[in-house]
């Protein structure tokens, strides 16, 4: 045995954690598995939401799209759903989410760039047009604009024939992330929060297959936080989302069961297997515990996974195939409901057709050819796994107790308190990185100096002038007076706290009404957010 010292070794699991070398009985005491485990399909949801997982049926391989104008857009889902996705996945473009039309200012050069520009009804009626909505279910990335967009949704679904409870999807709708890690927020989190509760309301009645929020962890992953901090982080929104509904009068039992959670995919693999264990577990005794949820399924956390963008790299991009797979095989092993695969070229740009077919094909291997799908969580039990599941669950646990402390997620999230965690973390790793005490492939280590020849999807600058000329047509041959009216409708129900905005929202797409303008009646009631500086 050679002499030399050992390498000091960095922690690079969730708060600079180094696991251990071997994982025995001894790192389990006093676990009790009926207890800590469950059954698979029942509470604590430890092993998974459904009995039989993935040996009922696959999950749902929904490939995030949207790009440039809704014919576009259309062409790619049309094109996806021949390949063998199973459900749509809506990327919108910045002025979209944020609540601005093609056409206004703060729009220029971000029309279509990072999603598919949605104005009115006919731009909706554009991006579904030979689409049964009837029988695909659709994911939307909106949160802001997220009641605007299940409006125009359910407008075009009736347009075709298609009743409101027969519709299956999601809205992300989670707003309080954006105040901490993304940014496209409208108004302060108070009457966001407001809005938010309408929607649980009117979709509990009108649309009752729709899951109305996807509390997102995602997105505070991709800015920087660690594993522990993502399941604390969003669970936290989540109990802020739900304390406002059950304090509005809504049944948690009701409405508990259209929540659903969307959570990132990185590259440790038993750690990322371990948080979505963890993050189920978790979530079933604050329900249960905390809100009181009597009905099991109000209490299960069903969550869609999508790989981790921040992990691709533009050095040698081939490399992020495997990346990709990785994640994609720890979500699955998690017991995700639904999964993205992203494009390895992703780094450069739009996915191109051929980089969005092989992430879907990733997916299809990964179910048909790996084996990984044919037994419920096959990695419970491991004594590994155990551990690093409890470990990450009693450290979301104490940041949620902190948060608790504070007056919960809104006030924390009004003190930078969230922010300031994600920002240090999000320092850290990045030292590691240039400190060489996490190897990345390609960026730190194994270089090459051969220039990358992958094709970059691109948008073309002309579209944004063709959806203005669209969005000034429109609006030129609308009624009016129709239109007027239905304006003045949302800003008196916007302004009565015991009114619901969905029904006048739907009323106002049907009326033609933009986004923009929607939005802006919003504005004027609610006001707009500014940012917390956090230093």
């Amino acid at each position: 045995m050679s002499t030399k010292e050992a390498k000091p070794r960095v922690g690079l699991m969730a708060g600079g954690f180094d696991p251990k070398e071997v994982y025995t009985a001894k790192d389990l005491v006093s676990w009790n598995p009926d207890e800590r485990l469950g059954a698979p399909g029942a509470p604590p949801y430890t092993r998974g939401v459904q009995a039989t997982m993935y040996r009922g049926r696959h999950w749902t391989m929904r490939q995030y799209a949207g790009f440039g104008t809704a014919a576009e857009s259309n062409e790619r889902y049309r094109y996806l759903l021949s390949q063998g996705q199973t459900g749509l996945s809506v990327a919108f473009d910045l002025p979209t989410q944020m609540g601005r039309d093609s056409d206004h200012p703060f729009s220029r050069g971000e029309v279509g760039r990072v999603g598919v520009a949605i104005d009115s009804i006919e731009d909706m009626r554009v991006l579904f047009g030979n689409i049964p909505l009837g029988e695909v279910s659709t994911s939307m990335t909106i949160n802001a604009t997220a009641s605007t967009l299940l409006a125009l949704y359910v407008a075009v679904a009736e347009e075709q024939g298609v009743s409101r409870d027969a519709l299956r999807g999601t809205i992300q709708n989670d707003v309080l992330k954006e105040y901490i890690a993304r940014g496209t927020y409208i108004y302060p989190p108070r009457p966001s929060l407001r809005v938010i509760r309408d929607i649980f309301a009117w979709c509990g009645r009108e649309v009752p297959k729709w899951n109305t929020i996807s509390i997102s962890g995602y997105h505070v992953r991709e800015a920087g936080c660690d594993a522990i901090q993502e399941v604390a982080f969003t669970l936290a929104d989540g109990i802020a989302y739900v304390d406002s509904a059950v304090k509005a009068g809504l049944n948690v039992d009701e409405f508990g069961q259209q929540l659903s959670f969307f959570f990132n995919g990185h590259n440790n693999l038993l750690e990322e297997v371990a948080k979505f264990r963890a993050a189920r577990r978790l979530w079933e005794r604050i329900m249960r515990e905390r809100f009181g949820a009597k009905n099991a399924r109000a209490r299960a956390l069903k969550f869609h996974c999508q790989t981790a963008g921040m992990t691709l790299q533009a050095q040698q991009p081939l490399n992020n195939v495997v990346r990709v797979t990785i994640q994609a095989l720890a979500a699955v092993l998690g017991g995700c409901q639904s999964l993205h695969t992203n494009g390895f070229d992703e780094a450069l740009g739009l996915p191109t057709a051929e980089a969005a077919t092989l992430a879907l094909r990733t997916q299809q291997i990964v179910a048909y050819e790996s084996g990984a799908a044919d037994v419920v969580d096959p990695l419970g039990g491991s004594y590994a796994i155990e551990a690093l599941t409890e470990r990450i669950e009693q450290g979301a646990l104490a940041y949620i107790e902190k948060i608790d402390a504070m007056g919960g997620m809104v006030s924390a999230i009004e003190q930078g308190y969230v922010q300031r965690e994600i920002q240090n973390t999000a320092y850290e790793y990045q030292l590691q990185i240039e400190r060489k005490q996490r190897i990345i492939v390609g960026l730190n280590q194994f270089t090459s100096k051969e220039p990358s020849t992958v094709p970059v999807g691109k948008v073309d600058p002309r579209l944004e002038e063709e959806q203005v000329a669209r969005l000034r047509a429109m609006r030129s041959k609308r009624d009016a007076a129709k239109h007027t009216t239905a304006l003045q409708t949302l800003d008196n129900v916007a302004k009565d706290e015991n009114g619901n905005v969905m029904p006048a929202i739907l009323d106002a797409v049907r009326s033609m009404a933009t986004v923009g303008e929607i939005a802006d009646v919003l504005r004027a009631v609610f006001g707009e957010h500014q940012e917390t500086v956090t230093l």
